[in-house]
């Protein structure tokens, strides 16, 4: 499955610049490549970035979903753009995608950031929220204050429903521009990690990032990162949660543009 795509790079790169891997941005479960757009443009200044929306998210195509088939459609894109290996920055599902292609497909990643999510399954997820979500009816026309009135009820909290706004087709016939159907069907998947073969690990550069105030990496999970990934390293974002790069995104940026900068 090929993915949609937002490319963005400097205008003329410089020989040291063209040669450098590209970086590619994944979102989490419920956004869309364009709400990273504020750390790929501050990275487009100096390197090619490519934004992906992940299967039955943004306009990309819709279906079943497990890590597997996700690192699989990613490998597939970033070949179909002549993009590998690539620098890989992936925040929660998107940073178990980013993971699985490493672990199963090390020379394609050059490189990795993992952002508030630990290779395991963390007891935390979205589940009743993409019930909550199937259970909306839509009426004939809706205007986005409308739209925002109407998930208020099954979604009281301002932050997570400004993300979902997005997911909505606005004005005549609305509804769900997402695979929500197929989220919802796949949610054990996606809450879980993938079975990954005795011996299989990512050798390359390796940076965790994790909310402060996030409970989704843990000190017991510390085992299977350095198992998994030996050259990890990891950084704490103070006074964030598991949005971290939307609650604290000026620290979020100066780690990863370090890191990108560095690898």
């Amino acid at each position: 499955m090929l993915l949609n795509v937002i490319a963005r790079g400097p205008d003329e790169p410089s020989g040291a610049q063209a040669a450098r891997p590209p970086i590619v941005l994944l979102h989490g479960l419920f956004g869309r490549a364009r709400n990273l757009g504020f750390f790929q443009r501050r990275l487009a200044r100096t390197r090619r970035t490519l934004a992906i929306d992940l299967r039955n998210h943004g306009d990309s195509p819709h279906g079943p979903m497990d890590y597997n088939s996700m690192a699989g459609d990613l490998l597939d894109t970033l070949a179909h753009h002549a993009a590998l290996p690539a620098t890989l920055v992936g925040h929660s599902m998107g940073g178990k995608v980013a993971m699985t292609l490493a672990l199963t497909r090390p020379g394609m990643v050059h490189s990795l950031v993992v952002a508030d999510i630990p290779p395991a399954r963390t007891g935390h997820g979205q589940f009743s929220l993409g019930e909550q979500m199937l259970r909306i009816r839509f009426p004939p026309y809706l205007n986005r204050a409308e739209a925002d009135a109407l998930l208020r009820p099954e979604i009281p909290n301002a932050d997570v429903r400004a993300l979902m706004l997005q997911n909505i087709r606005l004005g005549e016939n609305p509804g769900w521009v997402i695979g929500l159907k197929d989220i919802v069907a796949s949610m054990t998947n996606i809450e879980s990690w993938p079975y990954i073969p005795e011996g299989y690990t990512y050798p390359g550069p390796t940076l965790f990032l994790a909310g402060g105030n996030s409970p989704y990496i843990r000190r017991e999970h510390y085992t299977v990162m350095r198992r998994l990934f030996p050259n990890y390293h990891l950084e704490l974002i103070e006074h964030a949660g598991h949005w971290l790069h939307v609650e604290n995104p000026t620290r979020f940026a100066a780690l990863v543009e370090d890191f990108t900068d560095r690898y």
